[in-house]
């Protein structure tokens, strides 16, 4: 059967509508591949005004590889592994693993198992609360091995089109590869999940599609890739096997209280009452991201305020701020408001605090 153009589709279209109208297309041609037993029916949905050239295997208008890894660029690390404050034997854990993938050349090449294993893998799996510091360490770990980051997130890699998905993912690691960097993919609990079963729907098999081709282009990736996540049970199993996990957990009273002592910069005026092993105390069960978060809307209110010094009563008051607006979420998971009604008010909520890892 010949490939199923569909275009036309007005650019004036609000994305929502669009999207519906896709998923109906691509539900249609699923059923219809079920239906035939004819698994080649392609489809291509575009907005252009006129037919799209045939997109037969080997079609010559589509991005290859090398276009397609164009959109993926690298960064310079942000951070230091001294920076990091964790656990000793989380600190150690990521030293060996930064020893083990400097030893590489000496037992792949010198000791000769790069004849056994062609493609040896440095896969890491950060795992751990929110804020405890997946990403700083990523970054970390880029700067101490000399290597620029490059970091993605399902966002970066999921496409409206079908099938671009699993293109877009081998372009992904042909930019690590050719860049020579650190691959950091953040919220991986959204490409390594649990593979869906009995497939009805083309937008599931374009799921199943784009995370069979991250275990392929990890088996044959020579490099170091991180992945980063909250819900690692999520995970599937074929990749759980495949990466070395390191748990990151909630920071003690000590690892606190060593992050609240470098989130209060020398130039932050403040009164004598401030204390990092008080504020610790008032802490219990917060996060790194967490303590910065307080600092910069304990320091931005006084700022408004036209105060000159930010007191131990600011940082408690910024601490309650906080601790509010987290009951208020956990209330309305509770009484089980509409989904879009939470994101509103958890941003309304969310608003004074930055998001983004320690």
């Amino acid at each position: 059967m010949d490939d199923l153009y569909i275009h036309g589709i007005p650019s004036t279209l609000p994305e929502p509508e669009a999207a519906l109208l896709r998923t109906r297309l691509l539900r249609a041609v699923s059923e219809a591949r079920n239906e035939t037993g004819d698994t080649e029916i392609g489809i291509l949905i575009s907005s252009a005004s006129t037919p799209p050239v045939a997109s037969a295997p080997g079609r010559t208008d589509e991005p290859d590889v090398e276009e397609r890894a164009a959109r993926y660029r690298v960064m310079t690390p942000l951070w230091r592994l001294e920076q990091l404050v964790v656990p000793a034997e989380l600190h150690e854990e990521l030293a060996t693993a930064i020893d083990l993938i400097h030893l590489e050349p000496l037992v792949f090449d010198t000791w000769g198992l790069r004849d056994i294993e062609p493609f040896p893998r440095s896969a890491l799996n950060f795992h751990g609360p929110p804020g405890t510091g997946k990403t700083l360490a990523a970054h970390a770990i880029a700067n101490r091995l000399g290597k620029p980051l490059l970091a993605a997130s399902y966002a970066d890699i999921e496409s409206k089109f079908h099938g671009d998905g699993p293109k877009n993912v081998e372009a992904l690691f042909h930019a690590a590869k050719r860049d020579e960097s650190v691959l950091f993919l953040d919220e991986a609990d959204s490409l390594l999940s649990k593979r869906l079963t009995n497939v009805t729907q083309g937008s599931e098999q374009a799921i199943n599609s784009m995370r069979s081709q991250i275990l392929i282009c990890l088996e044959r990736h020579q490099g170091v890739v991180i992945f980063a996540t909250n819900l690692v049970n999520n995970y599937d199993e074929a990749f759980e096997t495949r990466v070395r996990h390191l748990y990151f957990p909630l920071p003690d009273h000590a690892a606190r209280e060593a992050i609240w002592q470098r989130h209060l910069p020398e130039r932050l005026p403040l009164t004598d009452d401030v204390s990092a092993h008080a504020l610790a105390a008032a802490t219990e069960g917060f996060c790194g991201r967490d303590i910065k978060n307080t600092v910069v809307d304990a320091a931005l209110q006084v700022a408004r305020t036209g105060k000159e010094r930010v007191a131990f009563m600011d940082f408690q008051a910024a601490i309650t701020r906080l601790i509010t607006a987290r009951e208020h979420v956990r209330g309305m998971k509770e009484i089980g408001l509409e989904p879009a009604e939470k994101e509103r008010i958890e941003g309304v909520l969310a608003a004074s605090f930055t998001n983004t890892e320690p």
